[in-house]
């Protein structure tokens, strides 16, 4: 790496190239060229796709979608999955739950082919930029992927496969903690959910299970405790019923009567953090390395749901913005390192050049022209909520009007409550 300041700085005072080796740079740089070395909006998936976004944010879901069918015929393939999580994201909040769990579907399957390394692509990668691979997603974005489809099917009311999903979260997780020793923890929206889903399949053991595992991951659930307490109870789970009792004297928990159903709003609120270039110094060279940061677009406030004269607060069950920001931070050390190893092979090709040529001027050019493309890769599933938001009601059994109040943009659905049961309502908020 400390060759690399050396070469550069001799560019200004180099003599004119011969003819010959003008010609051998100006060959390699057009090849360069071809190869895609070059950078530019027409690469970049988050520049392409700004419009469709747009629409997306506006609720305007048929023209996001339209214009995502359009940019799949024409993206390259290192997009492919990126388009299928964002197509998938935007049919979730458009209700069409079915759709979006066959494109969901899809996604997870690319995602699985796409983790088997390609040795070529990172080859080519050291010369070329991280922009340059096909996307796989970050970890956290892998496990979205089973909490959107978990929601989709609880819409659907088929919680069967919903908690097929909600355990395949758990169980990834699992293994990327234990096994990958990733500095990771559970997901609280997933361990909550599936409490919601045994609570709504009577299986209370398992349930309480989920809703304790979830409270233990977020302490700060206020009201949302209150099946927490009365699964306790029910349970004959003495000593945790007596002190969570303490904690939460406040908070009723009376057994559900018969005549009685629930509703649970889970409220996808606000707008995924987005990746930005940051320059780090590499050890004592003063060589600097592009790596991406996640930056947050705007504060998340509570969103506040109405329903049979009843209004609350939604509250933060899992902030993805804090999960991101952490799940990036572990790839930092290893980014690092490709990037150096980058710089070395880039090094090696400009010094080539430059014997071949027989021209050190080449060989400067040739490195100050690889390393141009070095950028870190801003691309994520941008299209994901930025906090999981959640309420929940006792009803009396029918059709209800819930009134979802997000800053600037209420929205009102119909929901129908059955007694005895936990109905879910997936609600978008921008």
């Amino acid at each position: 790496m400390s060759n690399l300041p050396d070469i550069a700085s001799q560019a200004p005072r180099v003599p004119a190239a011969s003819p010959v080796a003008a010609r051998w740079g100006l060959l390699f740089i057009v090849a360069l060229s071809a190869l895609g070395f070059g950078t530019g909006c027409a690469s970049d998936y988050v520049a392409r796709t700004a419009s469709a976004r747009s629409a997306y944010q506006s609720s305007d879901y048929p023209r996001a979608l339209r214009e995502l069918d359009g940019e799949q015929k024409e993206a390259p393939e290192r997009d492919q999955l990126l388009l299928l999580l964002d197509k998938g994201m935007v049919l979730h909040a458009a209700g069409q739950w079915e759709e979006s769990t066959k494109v969901l579907a899809q996604a997870d399957d690319l995602s699985a082919q796409l983790d088997i390394t390609s040795v070529s692509e990172e080859a080519g990668i050291l010369l070329s930029n991280e922009r340059r691979r096909a996307y796989r997603g970050e970890d956290f974005e892998k496990l979205m992927i089973s909490v959107l489809q978990a929601l989709n099917y609880a819409e659907l009311g088929r919680d069967e496969d919903a908690l097929v999903e909600v355990r395949r979260v758990n169980e990834r997780l699992e293994k990327m903690i234990t096994e990958e020793k990733k500095p990771y923890e559970q997901l609280a929206i997933a361990r909550y959910l599936g409490g919601v889903l045994y609570e709504d399949q009577r299986e209370w053991d398992s349930a309480f299970i989920d809703y304790m595992k979830a409270y233990e991951l977020e302490p700060r659930l206020g009201g949302l405790v209150e099946p927490l307490l009365r699964l306790a109870k029910k349970t004959g789970r003495d000593d945790a019923y007596e002190t969570l009792s303490k904690k939460f004297p406040d908070v009723a928990h009376d057994a559900v009567g018969p005549g009685e159903g629930q509703l649970v709003v889970v409220v996808e609120a606000g707008l995924a953090p987005q990746k930005e270039r940051a320059s780090r110094d590499y050890g004592d060279s003063g060589d600097l390395i592009e790596v991406p940061v996640y930056r947050d677009r705007g504060g998340t406030p509570p969103v506040r749901v109405s329903v049979q004269g009843q209004a609350q607060a939604a509250v933060t069950v899992t902030s993805l913005s804090r999960v991101a920001q952490v799940h990036l931070n572990d790839r930092i050390g290893r980014m690092l390192a490709k990037q150096l190893a980058g710089a070395v092979a880039k090094a090696g090709v400009a010094a080539g050049v430059g014997a071949l040529t027989k021209s050190k001027e080449l060989g400067v050019l040739t490195f100050l022209v690889l390393n141009a493309g070095n950028q870190a890769d801003l691309r994520s599933w941008l299209s994901l909520p930025a906090e999981f938001q959640v309420a929940r009601f006792r009803l009396p059994p029918g059709k209800h009007t819930v009134q979802v109040d997000a800053p600037g943009r209420p929205t009102t659905h119909l929901v129908e409550v059955k007694p005895g049961r936990v109905e879910v309502l997936v609600v978008r908020s921008y």
